[in-house]
């Protein structure tokens, strides 16, 4: 076998794969990935029993072949490489790694002995791949990273009929996106670091999914994946989102970020970061108090409700990851003094933030 691809998208696919990936195994097979050449060029596959993963790189090949090689150490050669073309050849169980001089030889692995990948050839729906990677990756930050909750630490991915939505939540916030995707009703919960994975490898156009017993197919005009999913009942977050309205605040996203960055820097890190949030008379005073002083900001704002002033106490970094995803004007929906808060974009109502306050 002799195949000659750029060494941009070979370094790009193999990329992909290094994530998935383990660098270390009890088992040393997983460490590899399997290549596949063919007509059309290099399929690279590899797993970490979590996650299968198989991407398509564009290659001129003569005489069909595959063969296992270490993932890592063939993509750090690559990447190492001069020139713009590789040219690869595989010779009994050595593969020869060439360009512009430089020539490496790699040891290959059992090709027999390397896990059997198999991914659907089906679509149980069809979403935009773009909407979904942004609904994923706005509410990230919310799942869990605790080991002890075992839901918490994914996303689940819920699909109605008329629309599709992603919830994360740790139990002191909670992030939500909707997308108009119509489709048969189900749901299910993907491992945080999963999702991560799928963010990376999605891009523009179409994403085919394919629903099997506890594994999620994922489908791209690149690249095929599984992912494993979680198994339990995520918690009935909807409880949470507060109904009553009792004062909304509007000002820009970009004002109060900036803001509350400001006087965390003071914040106590031995009492949750907290910044005070003390609304009155068209004004928002953030304050912040720890062992080395004191510190606030004012910003005027839009408001609006039944009551006239209200103070609450947020983590920093709790109100700043929920105006991450935000652009433009920033919606702040207080329910009482420790109800949870709602933050979401004035011109985006797909994404919705609920952070729970602090106690006194």
């Amino acid at each position: 076998m002799r195949a000659q691809v750029s060494k941009k998208t070979l370094s790009e696919g193999l990329g992909m794969l290094e994530r998935v990936i383990p660098s270390r195994s009890s088992n040393p097979l997983l460490t590899s990935i399997k290549v596949d050449a063919g007509e059309r060029g290099l399929t690279l596959s590899g797993t970490n029993l979590e996650i299968d993963l198989s991407c398509f790189v564009p290659a001129e090949v003569n005489d069909a072949a595959s063969f296992v090689v270490p993932a890592h150490l063939f993509a750090q050669i690559v990447r190492n490489l001069g020139g713009e073309l590789v040219e690869l050849e595989l010779s009994g169980a050595e593969l020869a790694v060439r360009a512009s001089g430089s020539d490496f030889k790699l040891q290959t692995g059992e090709l027999d002995a390397y896990p059997e990948l198999s991914f659907p050839s089906h679509a149980d729906a069809t979403l935009d791949a773009h909407e979904l990677a942004r609904s994923l990756s706005s509410v990230r930050y919310a799942a869990s990273n605790e080991a002890f909750q075992a839901v918490f630490r994914g996303l689940k991915v819920e699909q109605h009929a008329e629309k599709a939505r992603v919830v994360a939540s740790d139990g002191f916030r909670l992030a939500l996106r909707e997308f108009g995707t119509p489709g048969e009703p189900r749901s299910l919960i993907v491992p945080a670091r999963s999702a991560d994975e799928l963010v990376r490898v999605l891009r523009d156009g179409e994403v085919r999914l394919a629903f099997g017993e506890g594994m999620l197919g994922v489908t791209t005009d690149r690249v095929r994946m599984n992912v494993k999913l979680l198994d339990g009942d995520f918690p009935d977050y909807e409880r949470v989102i507060p109904r009553d309205i009792k004062l909304r605040v509007k000002l820009p996203a970009a004002a109060l970020k900036e803001a509350v960055s400001r006087v965390a820097v003071l914040a106590d890190k031995n009492a949750n970061n907290r910044v005070e949030f003390l609304v009155s008379e068209g004004t928002l005073r953030l304050a912040a108090e720890g062992d080395y002083g004191r510190a606030q900001d004012t910003l005027s704002v839009s408001q609006e409700g039944s009551e006239p002033a209200l103070s609450l106490g947020f983590n920093a970094k709790y109100v700043l990851d929920a105006l991450g995803p935000i652009d433009g004007e920033a919606e702040l929906l207080f329910s009482g003094s420790t109800s949870p808060a709602m933050f979401r974009g004035s011109a985006d109502t797909g994404y919705l933030a609920v952070v729970v306050p602090l106690r006194v």
